[in-house]
This record gives C-alpha cells, structure tokens and sequence, in this order.
C-alpha cells in the first residue's frame, strides 16, 4: 500500500493527512492536539495521530509533501520589497531573520523534525516532495469533489505569488489555466477590512461575514472608485497606496484611514454603525468579484460544475450567491479550505502526479467522508479521562439515551456533543457540536453570552436533516460542510410589525425573523448543514429523535469550544470546556453528564488568559 503523508506548517492551521492508496486514511489540524489556536509549529501530535491510525511507522511512509515551495516564496518577499523601496524597511528588517535563520531552510527543519518524530536517521526518511501552494488548494478542491469535470477556483491571500489562480480538473489530472499574483489578493483585501473593523486577520474574517447583514452598503462605490479597479471579468488591481500589507507591519495605512473617515477600530471597543456599513460594503464587492470570476471561468472553460479552495471558500455568503445566480450546474467547496487543506492537497498531488493515482466520481458523493477524518475515543479511553477528572456520569444505550437528549434541548438545555471521529476544517459538523433547539427565542444569546463568550451579533448555524432541508430553507441540494448560506423559507418568517422596520443596526438582533429565530439572522439567512444518515449516522438519529418529539428536524450547531480556543479533541477537552461554561449537560459517545451532578470546578475565569482572546 501506498502512504503519502502532506503536511502544512509554519503560517497557520498547521495540519497533517495521510492518503493510504489515494484514500484519505486520517486528517488533522495540529491546534486540536496543542490547544493553540490557529497553531503554526510543525504538526507533530497530527502526523502521529495519523500514523497510529493507519497503524504504520515513519519510514513506511513513501513520501511527505509539504504544501508550498519556500524558495519561490522568499523570492517573492525579496522582489516586493526591492519594489517598493525604500518603504517597508521596517518590516524588511524584522522579517529576514526568521526567514534566514528558519524558513529558508524548511526542508532541513522539516527533516530534523520528521527524524525526531520517527525516531530515525534523516537518511532512513521517505522522500520530501513539494507542491505549489495553489496547487494544494486546487488538489484538495477537485479530486475529492464528486466531479469527473470541473473548473477550480482558489482565492486566498497569497501563496508564493499567487493570490486568485483557476484551473481545469478532468479525471486525475490537473491544469493550471491562469491566476492573479500578489499584492492583487481578494484574501488580502477581506483581510484588510478585517483589520480595520477591528477584528484579527486570518481568523476574524467570518466575524466581519456575520456582521454585514445588520449594516448599509454605504461603501461599495468608494471600495469600488479609490481602492481596486475591477475589470468586468473579474480580475483586478488593488490601488496599493492605501494597503501596508506588501512592506509594512498593518494591513492598512493612514490613507485608508482618512479616506474612510478615522482610524481602525481598537479590538475589543464598542462596534459602531460604520463598521457594520463597512462589513457590508466588503461583502458585496467580495461577492460581485466572485461572482464575475465564476461567469468568466464558465465560459472560458464549459465546464459544468464548480470546485473551490483557498480561505475566501469560507465566505459561505458569497459560497451560496454563487450557488443561486452562478453560471455553474452544482459547485463543491473543499471543508477544509484553508491552509490545512493545503496538506491534503499536497499529498493528492503526488498521488496522482507521481503514483497516477486514479479516481472514479460518482457525481453524488465525495471522498471527504464527512470529513470526520480525526480521532475517536472507546469506551475505556473515555472512562480512564472521565474518572481522571472526578466527573459524575452514567452510560446510556442509545435507545435510551437519544431520546432523553430530546427531551433535554425540547426543555431548554444546551448540550455538549461528543462523538465518533473529530472533523477536519474549521466547522464543527455534529462530532464535537453544541447543540440547542432553534425554535427557542433566548437561544441565541444564551449561547453566545454564557456558553461561547463571543459577540452577540454571531449567528448560529442550523443542522438539518437531508431530507427534511427544502421544507425550512431555499436549498435543493446537500451542503454537508456548513459552506453554504440559504434563506429560511417564506412561510417560516415573522413578518416585521411597524414599530420593529424602524430599527437600526445591532437594534436588528433580538427581533425574532422566523419559526427558528436561534438560526435565523437578521436577513432572513442561514448557514445551512444538511446531516446524512450514510456519513454521520448517529448525529442523523439525535435529529431524528428531536423531529419525533418536537416535529422540528432542526438543531442549532455551534463548534464545541468556547472564544479563543480551538475545537475539543478529547473527553478531557470536552470536559473541561463543559465545566467553564454554562451548559446543562455533556454527551461524549454514550456517556450522560449532567452539569448539577458534578464536584466544584474551581473556576475562577483565569483560564481565559491562557487563550489570545480575537
């Protein structure tokens, strides 16, 4: 058997994946196993989840792919900053140490670091291979995807020169057709207006998503007349005086600051209208860029269907749009868009590029599993981490145990879900969720307030059984990975009365939209998951169970975590976070724990600090 290990590292959301014969044998990010958020470091706990699941050594493996070419990248950062000289000396200076001393020399790092984790020679390690990063984002995107013909799209901030590239996927290979280099970055651009609301880049893009509804897009002309010249098919120059992102040490300058009127909003201050006009603003000219890039790859290529990749995929807004009013038949967006999907994306490409791999889609399915591609827990793991901790449980069968589940979210309660294989990608799909009932008018702020510790404005995502998804929102067809955003259908809305048209802003959010308020935001919209019997059978039958009781096939599902922490990855994680929040009960496989069965937690918020609040 063939085991090709790829591996992200050393920007963000470090990751490692473990193809075994082309099949995607194990995946996972290296922050679920350091608690890091967003960890950058060499995925070494990943690798080794990978390995022991494949129930293999190091050395057995035939090659590890890293996700980018750092040469290519480091010629990049020398030419922009010779091109922008004398500015950005600053960040010149601050830069090149790391790159001279660590990662110019990534293939020594990755070597001694993959010795010291197999516990070899350097010698004795499989070959190290390297992909282009966009390639990576353009592997992961096609060849799990159920397409036998697709065009790709990957939008991100940058790899080595690349910011926007489109490709062309038939059977196992890949095309690279056109792309758009740095600085020309819609990534950056988002990034830049993430930024300046006030919110931290690279992981507070989707903050600025959820915050766009409650504004005006007051700017749109002005993003459009003085920031970036936007062809009609889709490409783009962004006007560079404004940006500090090429040479400097911000995302924006004291330009952008003048001509939007003050300076960048503090982290943590109050939001005012503006940012919320400004969210707005950028969303729609994000959605209008995607949107003319998706028409102009259409017709230059006749493809059918739609792959993407690459951070802005995540924007499930524009992900959705594209979906009703694109040119394209169906589109399927890699779960795990990011930079951990680069590792996936990696191995593919050697998969297919060296071994000539081959692929069979079916048009329906995908090859992601669900992408519950991480660890699990057995019965004795999970009682030897339980009694650790001293936490009161009782184990239930689920004929038992589903149902009383029901009942508890038909009462009010917030539940901790634990359960089979943790996903891969930043989106909690019903392995380690918290759950509550969507018809409930607190829910949301309950949540969000006492739960997550996160901003009031954030919306909740609902899951939905498959089959029931057509009758509550305006979507016919799957979207297992939470990517897509639909409205709640017309006759589950509240129509407004006078009194609530008249109000403004982030007075929108506790007016009740629809028969499931906790999940609808503020214009009518959704971030949908649709649950499926055949990849997530358990979490199917818990919906189930709460559809039986209530009549309603809708839970809400937010990621089991609490605000600066990444998902939990173990019964101990679960634990732990279960007992600093104020949900009423823990599920982790078939172990019931009740919140007021359980010893003292001394908790004095202290813990917080462990954790950059963003």
């Amino acid at each position: 058997m063939t085991h090709i290990l790829g591996i992200s590292a050393y920007y963000h959301d470090s990751a490692a994946v473990l193809l075994a014969d082309g099949r995607i044998a194990a995946a996972a990010q290296e922050e679920r196993f350091t608690r890091k958020k967003h960890d950058p470091g060499f995925p070494a706990q990943a690798i080794r989840f990978c390995l022991d699941e494949a129930g293999i050594t190091l050395t057995q493996v035939s090659d590890v792919v890293f996700y980018d070419k750092p040469l290519t990248k480091f010629e990049r950062l020398l030419e922009t900053y010779l091109t922008y000289a004398p500015r950005g000396f600053r960040s010149f200076v601050a830069a090149m140490p790391v790159w001279l001393k660590e990662k110019l020399y990534i293939k020594t790092t990755l070597k001694k670091e993959l010795a010291k984790l197999g516990g070899c020679k350097t010698a004795d390690l499989p070959p190290l291979l390297f992909s282009e990063h966009h390639q990576a984002h353009a592997a992961s995107a096609f060849y799990p995807s159920p397409f036998g013909k697709a065009a790709v799209i990957c939008l991100d901030g940058v790899g080595e020169w690349a910011s926007s590239s489109v490709w062309l996927g038939s059977g196992n290979r890949l095309q690279a057709l056109w792309e758009m280099d740095f600085p020309h970055s819609l990534g950056l651009l988002y990034s830049a207006f993430t930024y300046y609301t006030g919110f931290k880049v690279n992981s507070g893009e989707y903050k600025l998503m959820g915050l766009a509804p409650y504004g005006e897009p007051k700017y749109v002309e002005l993003i459009l007349d003085r920031l970036l010249d936007l062809k009609d098919d889709g490409t783009f120059r962004l006007n560079m005086e404004f940006f500090d992102f090429a040479t400097g040490l911000t995302m924006t300058n004291c330009r952008f600051d003048e001509l939007f009127g003050s300076p960048a909003r503090k982290p943590e201050s109050p939001l005012s209208q503006r940012e919320m006009d400004i969210a707005r603003s950028i969303q729609i000219v994000t959605e209008e860029i995607v949107m003319r890039l998706a028409k102009t790859v259409h017709r230059e290529t006749g493809a059918e269907h739609l792959c993407l990749a690459g951070g802005v995929a995540l924007n499930c807004v524009a992900n959705g749009r594209l979906l009703r009013e694109g040119p394209f038949a169906d589109i399927w967006i890699q779960p795990a868009a990011g930079d951990a999907g680069g590792a996936l994306g990696a191995a593919l490409v050697a998969w297919h590029d060296k071994y000539d791999g081959q692929r069979s889609p079916d048009g329906r399915s995908d090859a992601m599993a669900g992408s519950y591609l991480g660890p699990r827990f057995g019965d004795g793991e999970i009682e030897q981490q339980l009694n650790a901790l001293g936490a009161v449980y009782s184990r239930l069968e689920d004929p038992q145990l589903l149902p009383e589940l029901a009942g508890l979210l038909d009462a009010g309660q917030v539940v901790g879900w634990f359960q089979g294989p943790m996903e891969f990608g930043p989106r909690a799909l019903g392995g380690r969720s918290i759950l509550g009932d969507p018809r409930n008018t607190t829910m949301q702020s309950v949540m969000n307030l006492k739960i997550k510790f996160r901003e009031s404005f954030r919306p909740f995502a609902p899951s939905v059984l498959a089959e029931d998804a057509g009758g509550f929102f305006d979507l016919d067809r799957p979207s297992p990975y939470m990517l897509i955003v639909a409205d709640v259908r017309e006759e589950h809305r509240i129509p407004m009365d006078a009194a609530q048209q008249q109000l403004f802003g982030i007075e929108k959010l506790n007016v009740p939209r629809s028969t499931l308020p906790a999940i609808t935001h503020v214009d009518n919209s959704a971030r949908i998951q649709t649950i499926h019997r055949d990849t997530n059978p358990r979490y199917h039958a818990l919906a189930t169970a709460f559809k039986e009781r209530t009549g309603c096939p809708v839970l809400v599902n937010t990621s089991f975590n609490v605000r600066g922490e990444p998902i939990v990855c173990t019964p101990t994680d679960a634990y732990r976070c279960f007992m600093r929040t104020h949900m009423d009960c823990l599920v982790v496989e078939n172990y019931l724990l009740r919140k007021t069965d359980q010893p003292h937690w001394d908790d004095d918020r202290a813990w917080m600090r462990e954790f950059e609040l963003d």
